[in-house]
């Protein structure tokens, strides 16, 4: 039993069902209603700064950062703040480095940006393959999270309800992205932004005014419900005291979580390099903003709450913010208490549906774009036979994480959204960095940064305390914990850069300079934002776009 009131759980259920066929109907009405590429993967870049800044911060607030950033605040207290505080600042950094830069390499995919830059079948194959183990393993954690929400919420616990679940969302999920295309999910992103943001206020309101409006008050409150004392509110509760643990997590947070193919994508969909500006300022707004409430939810469910009835319930606190709304709500809920606790599970649940749309979209997008049609065909392939490869790439993609959610159900998940962190901060951050701002790389130095700093991940993944030798690890019972660090980025970061230079520095030094007058020829164009519009990189064997830079 779950302690929720039968009313909570009716309306719930009932509110899921209505988000899930008005969303699916919306998909179906925005959705692309012709076989042209620029309004399947941008939507004809026709959102205004202000809608698509809500779709980027949509795709940005996933799941893992509603759940499980509220859940290491409730647990953590301090610690909790300072991740929250890096996920914003991983958008900030994108905002003012990446974003104007990486909107005018590209044109559909990340794919794209590196392939202006080191035109080849070889780059784009291998961009295609770590967008796969970036976003999947945060995939499968999504999808076996909203079943145990749904399990948990409603009072089935049994692992068919659970398996049920994952594969019924999982379908649901593959339909947004195959049916929507950019637009099509850009606004089922939109949409969970406001709702989610509306659900926060409602939360953080209800949080302070229990205990008079007084933060002095509820930060009291959570240092005796945490159990902790006067760590709750200091640094090191987290990580046992090892700052460079800590350094290594908020480095991976701040470099990883932007650089993420499904939060780039966003970039190609604005018309121009004043508009990715806007809509990156309201992105960040929008974050900062969330990032704000969930801090008030987090203390209140650590004060409301309380350390044991939390980890009771799940030991890495994802329930947290559900227990917090039963805890303001009470048992015996009035009609309203019921719309508010169903306002947060629906806030929950359409987060969980959008996350996976966007993820399922950017892969299909790059598997269809970067590995069929520019990676294994000698030449491009059209506009219809491309959007049928981006389809059934949609389902390729959702078949093999549904699967793979069903199959770790019942383990702890969550250690596959720090991998796929490390892959954004130690491969594709600092291959969109040399690419975009290093003359002399080359493209021996990027496919060298993407596998290298991939595998480095892989390697060291596996000797964290996340796979074992711990009571929260995947194998508990085992210990071959050999790395000392919960995350990998204080050395994949690092070796990820190093496997750049040294790949430029053996690359034959005739390619060398050819490939550095190529970057040259556009390097204005990119930096500066001069064009409107971004085509296929020269030499790349895409089609000729009207605002292409000069050769």
């Amino acid at each position: 039993m779950t302690g929720f009131s039968d009313s909570a759980q009716e309306m719930s259920l009932v509110a899921f069902i209505a988000v899930a066929t008005v969303t699916l109907l919306l998909c179906v009405m925005t959705g692309p209603d012709r076989d042209d590429l620029d309004e399947f993967y941008t939507g004809y870049r026709s959102l205004s700064p202000l809608r698509n800044g809500l779709a980027i911060a949509g795709d940005y607030i996933s799941a893992a950062t509603v759940l499980g950033t509220i859940g290491v605040i409730s647990l953590t207290g301090y610690d909790g703040v300072v991740l929250a505080l890096s996920t914003a600042l991983s958008l900030v950094l994108l905002m003012f480095l990446l974003a104007e830069p990486l909107r005018n390499a590209g044109r559909f995919t990340m794919g794209d940006a590196f392939a202006r830059r080191a035109p080849s079948r070889a780059v784009r194959i291998t961009a295609s393959a770590v967008t796969l183990a970036a976003l999947l393993p945060m995939m499968v954690v999504q999808l076996a999270g909203a079943a145990h929400l749904l399990s948990f919420i409603l009072g089935f616990g049994s692992s068919g309800f659970r398996t049920g679940c994952i594969i019924v969302l999982g379908v649901l999920m593959i339909s947004y992205a195959a049916i929507g295309g950019m637009k099509g999910t850009a606004l089922i992103q939109i949409i969970k932004t406001v709702f989610l943001l509306g659900t926060g206020v409602i939360l953080a309101v209800l949080i302070l005014s229990r205990f008079d409006w007084s933060t002095a008050q509820l930060l009291g409150a959570a240092k005796t419900g945490s159990g902790a004392g006067d760590a709750f509110l200091q640094s090191g509760l987290q990580f046992g005291g090892n700052e460079l643990d800590m350094i290594s997590s908020e480095l991976t947070v701040v470099l990883g979580a932007a650089c993420l193919p499904h939060i780039t994508m966003r970039m190609y969909s604005s018309r121009s390099a004043l508009a990715v500006r806007r809509s990156m300022s309201w992105a960040v707004s929008a974050v900062v903003v969330f990032c704000l409430l969930i801090t008030v939810i987090g203390f209140g469910a650590a004060a409301l709450v309380g350390h044991g009835t939390i980890t009771a319930s799940d030991p890495q606190g994802d329930t947290s913010i559900l227990l917090v709304s039963q805890a303001l709500l009470g048992g015996d809920a009035s009609t309203l208490e019921t719309l508010v606790f169903t306002s947060v599970t629906t806030a929950i649940f359409l987060t969980l549906l959008a996350s996976v749309a966007g993820m399922i979209l950017a892969c299909a997008n790059s598997l269809a774009h970067d590995l069929f049609a520019h990676g294994i065909r000698k030449a491009p392939a059209g506009d219809a036979t491309e959007m049928a490869l981006a389809r059934a790439a949609a389902i390729g993609v959702g078949i093999p994480a549904i699967v793979l959610a069903v199959l770790a159900r019942h383990w702890n998940v969550q250690p596959l959204v720090t991998l796929s962190f490390c892959i954004g901060a130690s491969a594709l951050a600092p291959a969109l960095v040399f690419s975009l701002f290093w003359r002399r790389f080359t493209r021996t130095g990027l496919m060298c940064t993407l596998i290298g700093g991939t595998l480095c991940v892989m390697i060291l993944m596996t000797g964290t305390n996340l796979v074992s030798g711990s009571p929260q690890s995947v194998f508990p019972a085992e210990d071959f914990n050999w790395y000392p660090f919960t995350t990998t980025g204080l050395v994949s970061i690092p070796f990820g850069f190093f496997m750049g230079w040294l790949g430029t520095a053996l690359s034959h030094r005739g390619s060398g300079e050819r490939q550095r007058r190529q970057y040259e020829a556009v390097e204005a164009w990119i930096l500066a934002g001069a064009g409107a519009g971004a085509g296929a990189g020269p030499g790349d064997g895409g089609p000729v776009h009207n605002h292409r830079p000069p050769a």
